[in-house]
């Protein structure tokens, strides 16, 4: 496995990936597919130093999925942690890709300046939750029936791990 920084030539694929995940209705909460046009903000607030979108490729050079961190809350106090996000191609799903991507996202989220990884993830999304607690992180929350999918209320699940240590605060 080998990734590398996203570029604006990445886009369509990002989206295409993602894309991909809206009918399952278990990793996003879109309903219709989105546009490269609608995602260029999102990609532009992802600075490759502190919050990098990854492309991540297989040994055969094939496209497997893509990574980001994102800013959570978006204010200062929270720089020191990020929402980390998986989107594979659906013909590499189901075969320990997410948790090599995982494993390599907290490994490298120190660099980052991270000390807290959060995941948000559907309450019918077993598999993601059973891949993020296997890798550390725990229950940390639940928002119970706050989205609606055809009908459906689905719970969201947050899940936080610490990877580093926080500043000690001096009065």
């Amino acid at each position: 496995m080998h990734h590398r920084n996203a570029i604006w030539e990445d886009l369509p694929e990002i989206v295409a990936i993602y894309n991909s995940t809206i009918p399952g209705r278990m990793v996003t909460a879109d309903t219709e597919p989105v546009t490269v046009a609608s995602k260029m903000e999102w990609f532009r607030k992802h600075d490759p130093e502190i919050r990098p979108i990854w492309m991540i490729y297989n040994e055969e050079h094939e496209l497997v999925g893509w990574a980001s961190f994102s800013d959570f809350y978006g204010r200062p106090a929270y720089s020191g942690t990020s929402e980390i996000s998986i989107y594979l191609d659906e013909k590499f799903r189901g075969q320990g890709w997410g948790k090599r991507i995982l494993k390599l996202a907290i490994e490298k989220s120190v660099q980052f300046h991270l000390h807290t990884l959060l995941g948000f993830i559907f309450g019918n999304n077993i598999p993601s939750i059973q891949l993020f607690l296997s890798e550390g992180f725990e229950v940390w929350g639940r928002l119970p029936s706050v989205a609606l999918l055809d009908d459906n209320y689905i719970d969201l699940i947050i899940v936080g791990l610490k990877i580093g240590t926080s500043p000690i605060l001096t009065t």
